[in-house]
């Protein structure tokens, strides 16, 4: 009987020391050093998403575009909804239709309820209807050295797209699901150990987990499951527009798995609780931190 590779999960995927690098915000996918690994070459689906309508903010890059090429691979049909990063949504919606799927773009800040709704409409027009909702877009600003660089601007811009347009998204799409949609919000270890140099961040991604949990009670008696993914350090652009060059050279190297997550580790947590295979999963928190506990 032939012995099953294994292999050591700390040497699975690139470690740091990567090259110094640092960009403006929103930052690209397409000038990564290295680039993100989404699985592009490695995730094979099994058919558990057949037929159906994902809608995924936050998908030209990152965790959103590994969810958008997992959910294809599974079979379903991907809205990628994004800022402005048109060259890295082209490359996501290139991978969903490689898979044999439907893809939309829909571009647009999602800081204003307005926005929201509009993303939403255009969603259903292009799709018919709503059965996977992912709340991934997220604002990051740039670390900051002290508490008083968190002006209000940037306060009140982090929650109006990380944590209100959740609720906006979420208000718009309700009358565009029906028992047995699912609803995905990406929460972070952020919401657990909190840096300060991204306070703002850290506490929209704590309001998350408090929002998921109670989305989750409210909704189950409409048929509809609510959870929430909270990653550890993952390599994305968020990450190479928020911190320093220097500091990104050695990025997740404090994790206990010694380097940081690439997005395609993610997409399969996205994947188990948008299947029926999670039909009694609703209302929790699933942590791929690498190890950093949750608490």
């Amino acid at each position: 009987m032939t012995k099953a590779a294994m292999k050591d999960p700390k040497e699975l995927k690139q470690k740091p020391p990567f090259p110094a690098q640092e960009q403006e915000h929103p930052g690209a996918e397409s000038g990564m050093q290295p680039r993100a690994d989404h699985g592009e070459s490695s995730y094979r689906g099994l058919g558990r998403l057949k037929d159906r309508v994902a809608l995924i903010t936050g998908a030209d890059s990152g965790i959103g575009r590994a969810v958008a090429l997992a959910y294809a691979r599974e079979g379903a049909d991907v809205g990628i909804a994004y800022l402005n990063e048109h060259e890295d949504a082209n490359e996501t919606r290139r991978l969903v239709e490689e898979a044999g799927r439907k893809a939309a773009l829909f571009p647009g800040d999602l800081s204003s309820d307005a926005a929201c709704k509009k993303l939403v409409e255009d969603a259903a027009k292009a799709f018919g209807r709503i059965d996977i909702l992912v709340n991934n877009a997220a604002e990051q600003g740039k670390a900051v050295e002290s508490f008083e660089e968190l002006d209000a601007e940037r306060v009140e811009r982090a929650f109006r797209v990380n944590i209100l347009s959740m609720f906006h998204i979420v208000r718009h799409a309700l009358p565009h699901m029906k028992p047995g949609s699912v609803i995905i919000n990406t929460s972070s270890i952020q919401a657990y150990q909190p840096r300060p140099e991204i306070l703002d961040y850290a506490a929209t991604k704590g309001a998350i987990v408090t929002f998921s949990k109670g989305l989750a009670k409210a909704l189950i008696g409409r048929g509809i499951r609510v959870n929430t993914v909270a990653p550890g350090p993952v390599w994305t652009p968020l990450v190479v527009q928020s911190f320093p060059a220097n500091k990104n050279a050695e990025f997740g190297q404090n994790s206990p798995m010694e380097r940081p997550a690439q997005p395609a580790e993610l997409a399969p947590a996205y994947v188990f609780l948008a299947s029926d295979e999670s039909s009694y999963v609703t209302g929790e928190v699933l942590g791929v931190t690498g190890g950093k506990p949750l608490g």
